[in-house]
């Protein structure tokens, strides 16, 4: 039976923004809520992905973000991180073919050199099969830290021999995993959490910034909509004054 939101008749946003990027926290405590191991809050995080996206397409969103796993992540429970993995892995083989018909373009950002072989391999095939899709870009960090990732530009630029004068702004983006992609409007961060977590932190520089108590598991188009409306209430300045 369709959910009340999905039958809801959202009233018209005057902006909607081009990127925006979600910092999907609470699976732990939503599991924890319930008596239930974290495990089983990572799965009802992944299974939640499905209306996520649905609503950002619906909402007119072009380029969505998601933090999935971080470079800091490694330093959890062994078991945990084997788990996490083992759930990405499942979600790939189960969703990257009806991603592909519904037109999203997949791409990832961050280090694939931790990541076990065979998942490479996979994330690899899922970017290739649907670089040409054009209906939403969907970025999925996973082994991912903005600090890793100056740290991998820098060491680029250095080796590829740029002079420092030629250094600038746009060049860094350029070297950047999210090369080719606008920064992110809007940065959505559930849990209540009031913090970046390393996430997109030269990307995020004039983002605007939302946080929600609401746990990632329960996160929903509702949810999405009210981020939304706050966006449309924001007046971004990027640093100039306004008269």
């Amino acid at each position: 039976m369709p959910s009340q939101s999905q039958n809801k008749r959202y009233s018209p946003l005057e902006q909607i923004p081009h990127h925006v990027a979600i910092i999907m926290d609470g699976n732990g405590r939503w599991a924890q809520a319930r008596g239930l191991p974290r495990l089983a809050g990572h799965r009802a995080g992944t299974e939640n992905l499905r209306r996520v996206l649905r609503a950002t397409v619906e909402f007119g969103v072009q380029v969505l973000t998601l933090y999935a796993f971080s470079t800091e992540n490694w330093g959890r429970p062994k078991s945990e991180v084997q788990g996490l993995l083992s759930i990405f892995e499942r979600m790939i083989d189960r969703e990257l073919s009806e991603l592909h018909e519904e037109g999203v373009q997949l791409r990832h950002i961050g280090r694939l050199e931790h990541i076990p072989a065979r998942f490479q391999r996979k994330i690899l095939n899922a970017v290739a099969l649907t670089k040409d899709n054009q209906r939403l870009i969907l970025n999925v960090a996973f082994d991912y830290g903005g600090r890793a990732e100056l740290v991998n530009a820098i060491r680029r630029i250095i080796t590829d021999g740029v002079p420092a004068e030629q250094v600038d702004e746009s060049l860094v983006s350029n070297y950047l995993y999210t090369a080719g992609c606008p920064d992110p409007d809007l940065i959505i961060r559930t849990s209540g959490e009031m913090r970046l977590s390393n996430f997109l932190i030269w990307q995020a520089a004039y983002a605007e910034i939302y946080t929600t108590p609401i746990l990632w598991p329960d996160f929903d188009k509702d949810e999405l909509y009210q981020a939304l409306q706050a966006y449309n209430k924001r007046e971004r300045r990027f640093g100039l004054a306004t008269e």
